[in-house]
């Protein structure tokens, strides 16, 4: 039996035998007694294993028993309504399946969060990471089953493109090629066509692009997975590797897109609330106080709304030394995102922003200054979506296009999309690494992935 069955139905079980397998956190052995605290991974809490001698068998042999060993226990299970606990198994066979060395990394005291990305081989059975990959787990289910439950259809989009979709040109390139000996034309470039995929070819940056297709015929569609960026940054919100929730919806504009992403947002929180109470009371408790309060405000309250230029000057009349100065037509700093949902005192969606700043793709409004783009800004987080009503109009998109320097040829299909059967569509980006440091409080981006990728960190 897993260790969360025995926590889910202990009651029914008190004064039988049960059996677990699990591995050492902790072993306190006295002269007559001891007790192992036991935990298999199903269950955030552990079990606490009472050992007497004369009641279990080689006593002294368990005893020995070093922490991150694996073992299997047959015992009592036993109520202890006046302990910290509310049960604990009195064994009578404890035997040793793994052992481990004294050198084992993970002792019972505190570590420092580099020390233990060092060791992510053995990190997630510390418990900060079993709470921080359990709830990653329950968040993945969260939003599949949002977006299920509203008749949007799963895309797995290609991880291998030829597409720059953001114009960012911060991607990894893929090749085939003898890297000593890679072939040139005449003129001394590469010839991609003797490449695998006879032309350029990269890891994605975005799965938008192929999600608009699919809700060009299914009108609700979704992509969720890995995305890929070359950009040489060691903050501790940026990652070579992560994972993009991005949903494309047809027939819907720029304020059904906010609808959208509120009610997804609310739902997810609510979602892992729900389900991890244990792991989220640890989050509240020991990484960032006050945690639950935050995100339960921002389940109840209605997000808020505002321009990019109103935005700005609100930054402008503020009296707050920024060390960034908030100009108009300009992107904002980390401090203005801060000092905006402290000002909304939540949740707050920026629109309408410079078209100069903003995707090829992005619905240009009618001042023909700015487009039909959001962000939602949160606190502590800042910036946590992005999105935007997308251009369904062919003459605008190629205009658009040709004035920041992307080739028709290599999106024929795109532009495609708006000659046959075109809809007013939107759709938005999440970071899903960045809402699971959101919702855990931890806030560094390696912390939360399994095998963090980084710029000169590739282990695991």
């Amino acid at each position: 039996m897993d260790v969360r069955t025995l926590h889910e139905r202990y009651k029914s079980l008190g004064d039988q035998t049960v059996e677990v397998a699990g591995w050492v956190r902790n072993n306190r052995a006295q002269k007559a007694f001891g007790f192992i605290d036991l935990n298999d991974g199903t269950n955030f809490n552990g079990i606490q294993i009472v050992y007497e001698d004369g009641f279990v068998e080689a006593f002294k042999s368990i005893q020995k028993i070093r922490i991150g060993s694996s073992i299997r226990v047959k015992g009592k299970l036993i109520e202890t309504p006046d302990m910290k606990q509310p049960f604990e198994i009195k064994a009578t066979q404890i035997d040793l399946v793994g052992d481990a060395s004294e050198d084992y990394p993970m002792q019972p005291k505190r570590h420092s969060r580099e020390f233990l990305r060092q060791n992510a081989h053995l990190r997630p059975r510390t418990n900060l990471f079993t709470a921080v990959f359990r709830v990653r787990s329950i968040l993945t289910h969260a939003i599949h089953s949002y977006f299920q439950e509203r008749n949007f259809i799963h895309l797995a989009s290609p991880i291998i493109t030829g597409v720059d979709a953001e114009g960012a040109g911060e991607f990894f390139r893929l090749t085939n090629f003898d890297l000593s000996n890679i072939p040139k034309t005449e003129d001394g470039a590469i010839e991609f066509k003797q490449d695998f995929f006879g032309k350029p070819t990269y890891l994605t940056v975005t799965g938008q692009l192929e999600a608009e297709i699919f809700a060009q015929a299914f009108s609700r569609a979704y992509t969720f997975g890995p995305t890929f960026r070359a950009e040489k940054s060691n903050t501790q919100t940026h990652a070579s590797e992560f994972w993009m929730v991005e949903p494309e919806m047809a027939f819907t504009d720029l304020k059904g897109n906010m609808d959208s992403a509120e009610e997804m947002v609310k739902y997810i929180i609510q979602y892992v609330i729900d389900r991890a109470p244990e792991e989220m009371a640890f989050f509240d408790r020991f990484v960032q106080k006050g945690l639950l309060k935050k995100l339960n405000e921002v389940v109840n309250k209605p997000f808020k709304q505002v321009t990019h230029k109103a935005a700005i000057e609100i930054l402008q009349k503020a009296k707050v030394q920024f060390e960034n100065t908030p100009v108009q037509g300009s992107d904002f700093a980390k401090e203005h995102e801060k000092y905006l949902v402290q000002h909304f005192d939540g949740p707050v969606f920026v629109i309408d922003w410079p078209k100069d700043i903003k995707a090829f793709y992005m619905r240009l409004n009618d001042d023909l200054e700015t487009v039909a783009a959001m962000d939602l800004l949160v606190p502590q987080a800042g910036e946590l979506i992005g999105g935007s009503q997308r251009e369904e109009r062919l003459d605008v998109l190629k205009s658009r296009m040709k004035d920041m320097q992307i080739p028709e040829a290599d999106l024929w299909w795109y532009l495609d999309l708006r000659k046959y059967g075109t809809t007013p569509h939107s759709g938005y980006g999440m970071g899903f690494d960045r809402m699971l440091m959101y919702l855990t409080g931890v806030e560094n981006i390696r912390d939360v992935i399994p095998f963090p990728r980084t710029p000169k960190n590739c282990e695991f």
